[in-house]
């Protein structure tokens, strides 16, 4: 056996029905799409959600909550993922070469792990326990405008 010997097995397949083929095919005329309306027509599509007259479920369902657009997002490393970085100088160059953030994210340092080697890290942000943990292992923490 091989791949050109693999067939669908018998009865699994069917053919698609060919509509307007004249009066003794059963689907001639109108070709199963009834008479006039929305539907009847060529390259008819329903858009996403039409309820045809109902008033459609994304707007019958309740808004709720706020959202800001002037919320500032922060790419958050943890000082386990630092301790693994070689230079004692943490920029957001080695940050980003480190894939740890994107080029234009902003930077806040979170507390997890610890730091066993003395560094300099330089970031928009850092939590209370970050800051602490940076400088009881002999480093700074550096806070860019």
């Amino acid at each position: 056996m091989n791949l050109s010997q693999l067939h669908p097995a018998k009865g699994s397949r069917k053919n698609a029905r060919r509509v307007g083929r004249g009066p003794g095919s059963g689907r001639q005329k109108t070709s199963g799409r009834g008479h006039k309306g929305q539907l009847s027509g060529a390259g008819f599509s329903r858009t996403r959600g039409d309820e045809g007259g109902q008033m459609p479920l994304h707007r019958r369902i309740p808004k709720r909550g706020f959202t800001n657009v002037f919320r500032t997002t922060y790419a958050e490393v943890n000082l386990d993922r630092l301790a693994k970085l070689e230079p004692a100088e943490i920029t957001l160059g080695v940050l980003v070469r480190a894939g740890l953030a994107k080029k234009s994210a902003r930077v806040k340092i979170l507390g997890r792990g610890e730091l066993l080697a003395a560094k300099t890290v330089h970031a928009h942000k850092f939590s209370a326990s970050a800051a602490k943990k940076i400088r009881a292992a002999g480093g700074t923490a550096v806070v860019i405008g």
